[in-house]
Order: C-alpha cells, then structure tokens, then sequence
C-alpha cells in the first residue's frame, strides 16, 4: 500500500517547492504540477507534489493520519 501526505506549500523553486506537512518541512518536486503556488494545498508521495487538495481534503487526511496513529 502507498500512502500520500497531505502539506501546503510554502514556496515554489522553479520545479521544486518546499511544503509544510504538520510543522515538518521538506523540499519536494514539483515538475508535475502546473500553476503551484505558495498556500496551495497538495498530495506529496515519493519525494514529489503529485496532486493539488482543497483545503477540506487536507484536513480531511489530517484527521484520518491522526486516526491511525492513535489505534
């Protein structure tokens, strides 16, 4: 099974963005996804921004994430 991670992004480098997931920040690649900017929310999985989320669907996986560590 994969598992994606919801962040925001905090700021775009050409392909590249550095995205806040939780307070812990990493730069990602962004080479597949158009049009990103700072504040936009996305998907990270394997080192790279694969989808952009609303902020309802990023909360929504917040509260998910916390669900399966608490079991």
């Amino acid at each position: 099974m994969c598992v994606g991670l919801s962040a925001r992004v905090v700021k775009v480098n050409g392909s590249s963005a550095l995205v806040d997931a939780s307070g812990a920040r990493r730069e990602v690649s962004a080479k597949l996804l158009a049009d990103l900017a700072p504040g936009d929310y996305v998907m990270v999985h394997a080192g790279a921004a694969i989808a952009k989320i609303t902020g309802e669907d990023e909360d929504e996986a917040q509260n998910l994430m916390e669900g399966l560590l608490t079991l």
